[in-house]
């Protein structure tokens, strides 16, 4: 079976990063959806201090990923990236599940 996330190598380098200058009980990061933005669903990253029973972990690359176990049915297949550009850098999920994305990208849909 596939992982549910992939992580490119710039997003397994930023997540790398981020961990070096978090608080110490983080263990991880958490990726789980929201309902919100105009296409209707958000991604969230936040730190992960502890696994919850039905989490998803992505161990790739040196990094640990936690997938909520509520999302896991929205990220299959999706690759994590990291895109620096000249004015802004983020993670960029590359999602085939996707049906519309907004203008401006912070949200998307899912039929």
């Amino acid at each position: 079976m596939s992982p549910i996330i992939k992580l490119s190598e710039n997003a397994a380098t930023r997540i790398k990063e981020i961990m070096s200058s978090a608080q110490q009980d983080s263990i991880g990061v958490r990726v789980s959806v929201k309902s919100g933005g105009c296409a209707g669903m958000s991604y969230v990253m936040e730190y992960s201090k502890e696994v919850n029973p039905n989490d998803e972990v992505i161990e790739e690359k040196g990094v640990k990923v936690f997938i909520d176990s509520a999302a896991v049915m929205y990220l299959l297949g999706t690759e994590m990236d990291f895109k620096k550009e000249e004015l802004s850098s983020s993670f960029v999920f590359n999602n085939p599940n996707e049906t519309e994305r907004c203008g401006c990208g912070e949200s998307f849909k899912i039929d």
